[in-house]
């Protein structure tokens, strides 16, 4: 399964492929790593829709995780990727804002690993 995580925090990518190893090292996953909404375009388009999931935190300088959130679900649809929306913030606002926009799970940072990874095992 291929992954895009998209965060302004660059150690993100540092702390992924730590939490993962195992899984990176047998082939089950592959991370993409974008670190601000636009740079997250240019890599889906070069992915040519390769990513299955899609990890976009919220929060970020440039355009938020919602406006790339909102692109995604406009523009990609074929197939049409698992969206999961991270932050700091697990305010009702943000929340809501992301499911009605298609957002298909959300998580609160910091991440707890346990419950990411499960979720990606019922994804695969």
């Amino acid at each position: 399964m291929k992954i895009l995580v998209v965060d302004d925090e660059h150690d993100v990518k540092t702390l992924f492929q730590q939490r993962f190893r195992k899984e990176i090292r047998k082939g089950e996953l592959e991370f993409v790593f974008a670190f601000s909404g636009e740079e997250a375009l240019t890599v889906l388009e070069s992915m040519k829709q390769e990513a299955v999931l899609i990890l976009s935190d919220i929060n970020m300088p440039g355009m938020s995780g919602l406006e790339l959130l909102k692109k995604i679900k406009k523009e990609y649809l074929a197939p049409p990727p698992v969206v999961m929306m991270i932050t700091a913030y697990g305010d009702e606002e943000n929340f809501n804002t992301a499911k009605s926009l298609g957002a298909d799970d959300f998580l609160t940072k910091p991440v707890d690993f346990k419950l990411l990874k499960d979720k990606l095992i019922h994804n695969i």
